[in-house]
């Protein structure tokens, strides 16, 4: 009732919206910043079929919401923010016994200092999930590092990245401290120019990109992800930035940037990138 019904709607219902977004030209990256899920997950549902819940009537129920919410969805537009979340929820276990809840989230922080750490740890949990084979390929020689900010950042101060770099010793992702704010110059950098352009990416990291730049650009595009460039360093502008590639020049080593709206995001997405190189 509560645990697996719920469940099945939510799924059903959030399959439906992606779907339905995407028919309205949505971009993958679009689709799982409203829905609060990663790009790998969206484009799983899409070959998945949709849960069977208890009875057609439900299926209608939630397929005619979905409808209604993607359809509001497309009036406002993908760069849409909701700035409150409202959950009703009632149970009804015989006549009289009634379990009824109606609750407002707003996002408002009690302990400003808590959504910094809980950034830094997301950071260190995103680092754990590197495939440590697929970024042996591509480490840098100048070695690799990853970056993530708030939403509210605006400057390298308030960027949080690993101290020295990310090595690999042994098989194993190597990294000398905790991450912490301030400690990134290069990336930091790097990323809030891109936020200029793209303020929803808040997430970076550095690889490789060996020596195929046509190869670069056919990846982003297969994958629907936005390239621009940045010779020795300098950002050319784009309307949405998904991908940087620095082509490198005399005494200065080529690099390609990913971006992401959250670290989580953007290791599956370096993932998927390196799998294609």
């Amino acid at each position: 009732m509560l645990g697996r019904d719920g469940s099945a709607w939510l799924e059903r219902l959030h399959m439906q919206l992606a779907r339905n977004l995407k028919s309205a030209n949505w971009s993958q990256a679009e689709i799982a910043d409203i829905l609060g899920s990663t790009q790998s997950t969206i484009s799983r549902m899409a070959h998945r079929n949709l849960p069977e819940l208890a009875g057609t009537s439900d299926e209608s129920t939630i397929d005619g919401w979905a409808h209604e919410i993607s359809m509001a969805l497309r009036q406002l537009g993908p760069s849409a923010k909701p700035s409150r979340t409202r959950f009703v929820m009632e149970v009804a276990f015989a006549p009289g016994q009634v379990l009824r809840f109606d609750k407002s989230l707003t996002g408002t922080d009690l302990d400003s200092d808590q959504e910094q750490t809980s950034l830094l740890k997301r950071l260190e949990w995103a680092v754990s999930r590197i495939d440590v084979n697929r970024l042996s390929e591509v480490m840098p020689a100048v070695g690799m590092n990853i970056a993530c900010c708030l939403d509210s950042s605006r400057s390298k101060a308030e960027v949080a990245a690993f101290p020295g770099k990310i090595t690999i010793v042994e098989g194993k992702i190597r990294h000398h401290e905790t991450p912490k704010f301030g400690v990134s110059n290069h990336l930091a950098n790097m990323l809030i120019d891109a936020r200029v352009h793209d303020s929803g990416k808040t997430a970076i990291l550095n690889i490789s990109p060996g020596n195929d730049n046509e190869k670069i650009e056919a990846i982003c595009e297969d994958l629907d992800l936005n390239l621009t460039f940045a010779p020795k360093g300098e950002l050319v502008p784009h309307q949405g930035i998904d991908v940087i590639l620095d082509e490198g020049a005399f005494g200065w080593e080529p690099a390609l940037y990913i971006l992401a709206h959250n670290p989580l995001e953007l290791v599956d997405r370096m993932h998927r990138i390196v799998s294609m190189l």
